[in-house]
């Protein structure tokens, strides 16, 4: 909700401003193993969980600074449906697009790749792992970018401004923290052109920040948008991903660099944001 005591929108001004000088030096710090190496996996995969808390640290700086306290980031998890929501979401938004890659034969289901995800557990019990230490492995690292993205970030934005501007503004931060792990690593799709990987991740972001802007604003709380990340990271990338063998052409379609959760994650964003939309 839009502030209208001067002092309070000049806080928030002054919060955003500070929040996002310290995420680019933070950050980009953070970015040197990764891109020296071009991969993700640079010091076995620490790297990347460092870059992910940066904008975390960023916001919790931020709020000692200007508030000298960490409250305000959104700390309380207050609204049981919401994080339920947060955690089926992926399901519901992934399931059409690669039902429809299995049913169409553009790729093929193959439960196996879980195996290969666990180090070698039963189907069964694969999956099982990794929808309960998987998860929480992946909330351990989404958490650090949702107390800086959705914690700080969404909240100050939208004390400036409309939700439609909060979403984009957000949106375009998100975007740009990601794109030189796109352009300089290993972050992109497989089989398809990187300028093809930029358009359609540029559309995931867009759209899972309207999704991440309006659970935040509804819940008061950055949690169920940590468990939305993380859910999201989980269910698209160790379970359809890596349950899916892909042919020549299932990289146009599935994953983070695909066309597919474009659409369905744009139609989700459609359904959740028209209240907040038709108000602005």
């Amino acid at each position: 909700m839009q502030a209208s005591d001067p002092t309070e929108r000049a806080q928030a001004k002054r919060k955003i401003a500070i929040f996002l000088a310290l995420a680019v030096v933070l950050v980009g710090v953070s970015y040197i193993p990764i891109l020296r190496t071009g991969s993700l996996e640079a010091g076995n995969g620490m790297a990347i969980i460092v870059v992910m808390w940066m904008p975390g640290l960023a916001a919790i700086l931020t709020q000692l600074i200007t508030s000298r306290s960490l409250k305000g980031l959104g700390w309380k998890p207050r609204t049981l449906p919401l994080l339920g929501l947060a955690l089926i979401l992926p399901v519901l938004y992934c399931l059409p697009v690669y039902g429809l890659t299995w049913a169409s034969g553009l790729g093929t289901f193959a439960p196996a790749g879980w195996q290969a995800e666990t180090g070698g557990a039963p189907v069964g019990t694969a999956l099982a792992l990794l929808l309960t230490f998987g998860l929480l492995q992946s909330l351990l690292s989404a958490t650090g970018e949702e107390i800086g993205w959705r914690g700080l970030l969404v909240p100050q934005l939208a004390r400036l401004t409309t939700f439609r501007n909060t979403w984009l503004l957000s949106s375009l931060v998100w975007l740009l923290y990601h794109v030189p792990l796109i352009i300089a690593a290993d972050y992109h799709g497989a089989g398809t052109p990187l300028w093809y990987s930029l358009l359609c991740f540029t559309g995931l972001v867009f759209t899972m920040s309207a999704v991440m802007a309006w659970i935040r604003l509804a819940s008061d709380s950055l949690w169920p948008c940590a468990l939305l990340h993380a859910s999201h990271n989980l269910i698209v990338q160790a379970i359809f991903d890596a349950g899916t063998t892909p042919g020549p052409y299932t990289g146009y379609v599935t994953g983070e660099f695909g066309a597919g959760l474009v659409i369905t994650i744009g139609i989700t964003a459609w359904v959740l944001t028209r209240g907040r939309r038709q108000a602005v």
